[in-house]
């Protein structure tokens, strides 16, 4: 249990720096068309090294003196991060949280596309957030089949969201972006991201502290 643990740590890690070798690619110019691990790892504040391991594992397009021409290294990081197939998702509890992330433009990039909202607010059933129709939860697995939905994301209060877990996997969705503090309960074959905002807070707060008693 312990290797299988470290290897989907280790994973996850290659898929955090990748994620950050996507964003400083596309921010670069076209006049930019070719680049080296180094330039990259300078750039990000990475180990030279570990940046030189991870594209090795992404891409065979790397030349010896030339680097990497940058179109094919970007066309391959985001087929490994999955951005050249298109998920479709909707998200659960369309709150300020839910709203903000309906709101969001950069999900197309990331080949995700959200179909629906759900909510049982009657304030706000059958609006509409940023193009996406908000729908009522008791039509909630019914749509993730029609919609073919692959991903659920979740922004209800913790004490409803293992219910709403049940029901998106009911409607066939294989992964869940949960943001209610709480741990969920899946079946094997569903993959689970959990975003835990109070936790990342107090690790910044903490980091905070420990910087200023490294300070005086």
């Amino acid at each position: 249990m312990e290797v299988i643990s470290i290897a989907v740590s280790i994973s996850v890690q290659l898929y955090a720096r990748t994620s950050k070798y996507r964003e400083y690619l596309e921010s670069l110019g076209d006049e930019v068309t070719n680049i080296s691990a180094t330039t990259i790892a300078n750039a990000l504040d990475y180990y030279d090294v570990s940046v030189r391991k991870d594209l090795s594992q992404i891409s065979g397009s790397g030349r010896p003196k030339m680097g990497y021409e940058k179109k094919e290294l970007l066309r391959d990081i985001k087929k490994f991060l999955g951005y050249d197939k298109q998920n479709s998702a909707i998200i659960v509890g369309v709150g300020h949280l839910g709203t903000a992330l309906l709101s969001y433009q950069n999900f197309a990039n990331c080949g995700l596309e959200i179909r629906a909202g759900f909510d049982v607010s009657p304030d706000i059933l059958g609006k509409s957030v940023n193009g996406v129709m908000i729908l009522d939860t008791s039509k909630l697995t019914d749509m993730c089949r029609r919609f073919g939905v692959t991903i659920g994301i979740i922004t209800v209060p913790a004490e409803k969201a293992q219910t709403v877990c049940n029901e998106l996997i009911s409607g066939g969705v294989s992964g869940i972006w949960n943001f209610a503090p709480v741990t969920l309960k899946v079946p094997a074959g569903v993959a689970v991201k959990n975003e835990d905002l109070a936790a990342s807070l107090s690790m910044l707060t903490g980091s905070m502290s420990l910087l200023k008693k490294t300070e005086e």
